[in-house]
């Protein structure tokens, strides 16, 4: 073990390698050794955290459905207990609902683990931590990477106990509860979503429970769900609502089923999509966009916060159409929800923080980026709108959509690739300020968002560097069929000037 390289298991505020050989390149570095040895060291960081002796932790433990979950899972629980503390095993479960074992009545763990690698290939695995405070911070990570490399644990003469939870029907038993409470149904409280058909696709990953364990107890058809089963190899489709192939799955489902909604969750449930009565995707701009005018609703002129690289139509519906607040932020779910508890921390009220990934949270829900919640606020609306005689997309009618949005992305070909990002975005910078129809958009975060302005581009870009790959995203978005080619081929001529690029992307 003195030669592993624990730092590059570490993926911003979570852990992830590869579980499972066979894929070309990447090497197998999360093994159930090394899986125990992080059990282990999160027990040692809780107790020094919590200031509380490691045999009086109880840590829960629970994964997706990715064929290394079991074994890694074992690892990590045998990890604990050897330090005598206590584990609450729960088997499959969802991200968010390991952070809820840390506050439910009955349960109020003292930290979580959840085994997941999110969207990620088959081969993937890693870990997410959470105490009662919420989810662990990068420094969080490099600390228990830290004790896992000095692997200098005292091993207690008594382990500490396992016991078996169903955890996740505790947990989807909430949104049945908030459900009914905040649609109050006046004919039928206990059922506030009979006749209405919503399909579920989990991808077979973790979110299958919805279909069951929550929308037929209030009523729903749940005729056309889909891959609903655990399954680690992922056989249907990527279970990411980002994916092309399993957003055009569920739109045809909700089609082919004549349903009122749609939704699709991630392999552990901490992202979501929807579709509606027509098929048409809830996703990226249109889902803020939806989730915000439900939002300033409850809280006027509150602020939305939202990643970077949302559109200039979404801004001005937030803005004009919904009398709210809208404040573009880095990328990374966990930048967007700091983001937001850091304004309201100044007084500046903000409800919501949302990526256009569909990583949703909201302070009425701890700021946990739980998509099982966000499509229950869906849900809610949905019923009401049925009530009212409405349509739930009604709320974003007047919402302006790009006639074309692309992402590029440019390789960056050397060892130093943030310097060189970095450099690449200031020559931009400067390049950009000459132009007399590009605008540079001030208050941006990351990277440069230059505003086109001409009639042949009317649209906006963002180049920015990836938080850990030698990459540089570049969003487009144009409001006229053709402005995207326009804007790419002008930054293509740009960036054709600086060396070490791969540009092969932009040539279209």
């Amino acid at each position: 073990m003195q030669d592993f390289n624990w730092k590059k298991l570490q993926n911003g505020s979570d852990i992830r390698g590869v579980a499972i050989a066979g894929v070309a390149n990447e090497d197998v570095n999360l093994t159930p050794e090394i899986v125990k040895i992080l059990g282990q060291a999160f027990a040692s960081w809780l107790s020094q955290k919590l200031d509380k002796p490691i045999s009086d932790l109880l840590i829960s433990v629970g994964r997706d459905s990715r064929l290394s979950g079991a074994a890694l899972t074992q690892a990590v629980i045998e990890g604990i207990i050897s330090l005598g503390s206590q584990v609450y095993d729960f088997a499959l479960a969802s991200t968010p609902a390991m952070f809820m074992s840390t506050i439910t009545d009955g349960f109020k763990c003292d930290g979580a683990i959840m085994l997941t690698a999110s969207h990620l290939p088959f081969n993937r695995n890693g870990l997410k931590f959470f105490t009662a405070q919420g989810g662990l911070e990068k420094k969080d990570i490099t600390d228990i990477l830290t004790l896992s490399a000095k692997n200098e644990f005292a091993i207690a003469s008594v382990q500490g106990n396992i016991t078996n939870h169903d955890f996740i029907s505790v947990y989807a038993n909430q949104f049945v509860t908030k459900i009914r409470e905040a649609v109050n149904h006046p004919d039928h409280y206990e059922q506030p979503l009979l006749g209405l058909k919503v399909i579920v696709d989990a991808g077979n990953g973790a979110g299958g429970f919805y279909a069951g364990k929550v929308l037929q107890p209030l009523g729903a058809d749940i005729t056309g769900s889909q891959f609903l089963e655990p399954d680690g190899t992922f056989p249907n489709h990527v279970p990411n609502p980002e994916d092309k192939v399993a957003m055009a799955s569920i739109c045809e489902a909700v089609i082919r089923y004549q349903a009122d909604f749609g939704i699709i969750f991630d392999t552990d449930v901490d992202r979501s999509a929807a579709v509606d009565q027509f098929g048409k995707e809830l996703n990226r701009n249109r889902l803020i966009a939806l989730i915000s005018a439900i939002v300033l609703q409850e809280h006027p002129k509150s602020t939305i916060v939202t990643d970077s690289i949302t559109s200039d139509g979404l801004t001005q519906f937030i803005e004009q159409d919904l009398q709210g607040i809208h404040h573009r932020f880095k990328r990374g779910y966990k930048n967007v929800i700091n983001e937001s508890i850091r304004l309201n921390q100044l007084g500046q009220e903000s409800w919501l923080a949302i990526e256009t990934s569909g990583h949703g949270a909201m302070k009425e829900n701890y700021f946990l980026d739980d998509g099982a919640y966000l499509v229950s606020k869906l849900l809610i609306e949905l019923a009401k709108s049925k009530l009212a005689g409405k349509s739930l997309t009604d709320l974003i009618a007047n919402l302006q959509e790009p006639i074309e949005s692309e992402e590029f992305r440019i390789k960056l070909l050397v060892e130093d690739f943030k310097t060189l990002g970095d450099r690449a975005i200031a020559q931009l910078q400067e390049f950009a300020a000459t132009q007399t129809d590009w605008k540079i958009v001030p208050n941006n975060y990351e990277g440069i968002r230059v505003s086109c302005t001409s009639i042949d581009e009317n649209g906006w870009f963002l180049l920015r560097l990836s938080l850990h790959d030698p990459v540089m995203p570049l969003n487009i978005e144009s409001n006229i069929q053709g402005g995207v080619v326009k804007i790419a081929k002008r930054l293509l001529t740009f960036l054709q000037q600086i060396d070490s690029l791969d540009i092969s992307a932009l040539s279209c």
